[in-house]
């Protein structure tokens, strides 16, 4: 008689299940719950009481409503069905709530729902970024850094309100953390499909909420310009292609606009004379900048100027880890370029040397942080409080990398210094603020 054949479940079927629970086979056995936790903690606290807000930004709600029942209306990103004029934005950041909207009808939960989303995926992007950069110091350090860097930025006032709010800011922050996400991979192997993927993004940023996307390019594209891994020849012409890449993605609504009659389009809304191009590069460009706005506000509040991020109004919305990400960022490069983080190499990391990964990932971080800060800081035209959302990626990303590199050096004074100077800095500004 044949022994009876047993049955058990195939472990290739079972492996993938197990696998999004436990994470890679290298991972802490907390890492990936922990991960779950932050992610499901961060919806919960963006859903909960979510119809409060109501409409929300009316403006902006009712291009929603028009793009529900308009498929001219959708594309154009009219204020009304009957297609007169558009918001005084590209619709990109419109579209997800107007498909929402069509789906579950138009009420306040289908237009802020997919916001708190992407809030949700941004946190995701920037634990996945900050954890890929900071594997080189071995797997504990690397969950431990990216889950603080994902509650830092999921915890952040303006985060907290503007991932429940229908402002283009959400889909904007979203896509600039995966680009940065995707610069980094790239920066790793000198990958031209990750970087094309970069500037991909940033590009359909701009469709979100136009020039403002761009203030990431600079740091961008240096820090791959000086730290890829491959001839400088090479480099050159991988940037060329996202280039294309960046101008395509940016660039395909705004010619296809422009090439359709005025007398078939609506009107675009913010611009003087009915063009995108001068919506992008005047009332929403320049014109930002130098104050210098034709049917704009000017600057109002008159408050311009360094310290602004640091004032009454924007000090407790975003400014609290402000100082503590600077010095961890002068000071994270100062360990890296001492050469003197501890190197734990994962079996599975990334290429490069855990110098260069973790440089590459400060100068990333630091570069969006300095220039944005230093436009919004600046400039003289419209300034709305809500945009410095645009800072908490890069804020939370430094402290989570900033704190993670001098912790595996802490046994070395300076290293220690800089980190007690961080939390009593940052306990006594909290306080203040």
């Amino acid at each position: 008689m044949s022994p009876p054949t047993s049955v058990s479940l195939s472990p290739g079927r079972a492996a993938p299940a197990a696998r999004s629970l436990r994470g890679s086979s290298g991972d802490p056995v907390w890492a990936r719950p922990a991960l779950i936790a932050l992610l499901a903690a961060t919806g919960v606290l963006y859903v909960w009481g979510l119809g409060a807000s109501k409409w929300a930004n009316a403006f902006y709600s009712a291009a929603v409503q028009a793009g529900a029942h308009s498929w001219k209306a959708f594309f154009f990103g009219s204020s009304d069905a009957a297609n007169s004029i558009t918001v005084d934005k590209t619709p990109l950041a419109l579209w997800p709530m107007d498909l929402a909207a069509r789906l579950f009808g138009v009420n306040s939960w289908s237009i802020l729902v997919p916001q708190a989303l992407m809030g949700v995926a941004t946190v995701g992007l920037l634990y996945a970024s900050v954890r890929r950069s900071l594997r080189p110091l071995g797997p504990r350090a690397a969950a431990c850094g990216a889950l603080l860097a994902g509650a830092a930025l999921a915890t952040t006032p303006i985060a907290a309100l503007m991932f429940r709010y229908n402002n283009p800011d959400a889909l904007l922050v979203l896509l600039l953390t995966a680009g940065a996400y995707a610069l980094l991979r790239a920066q790793e192997q000198a990958s031209t499909r990750w970087l094309v993927v970069a500037a991909s993004c940033v590009g359909l940023a701009f469709l979100a909420k136009m020039l403002q996307a761009f203030l990431v390019l600079p740091a961008f594209g240096l820090v791959y310009l000086v730290m890829a891994p491959t001839p400088l020849r090479r480099r050159l012409r991988q940037l060329a292609d996202a280039a294309v890449a960046l101008i395509v993605s940016a660039g395909w609504w705004v010619a296809i606009v422009a090439a359709v009659p005025a007398g078939s389009r609506p009107y675009i809304g913010g611009s003087q004379h009915n063009s995108v191009l001068e919506l992008a590069l005047g009332y929403n460009g320049i014109g930002r900048l130098s104050g210098d706005e034709t049917g704009g506000l000017g600057n109002t509040n008159q408050d311009a100027g360094w310290m602004r991020m640091f004032g009454v109004e924007l000090g407790g919305q975003i400014a609290w880890l402000l100082p503590a990400a600077l010095i961890l960022l002068v000071a994270g490069l100062w360990a890296v370029a001492a050469g003197r983080v501890r190197r734990a190499a994962a079996p599975d990391g990334p290429g490069g040397s855990p110098a260069v990964a973790g440089a590459a990932a400060l100068f990333v971080w630091g570069g969006w942080l300095l220039v944005t800060d230093a436009v919004f800081s600046l400039m003289q035209g419209i300034f709305h409080g809500y945009y410095t959302i645009a800072l908490a990626p890069p804020i939370a990303a430094l402290t989570g990398l900033g704190g993670t590199i001098l912790w595996a050096r802490r046994r070395r004074p300076a290293a220690t210094g800089a980190l007690v100077a961080v939390v009593v800095l940052t306990a006594w500004w909290s306080y203040r603020l």
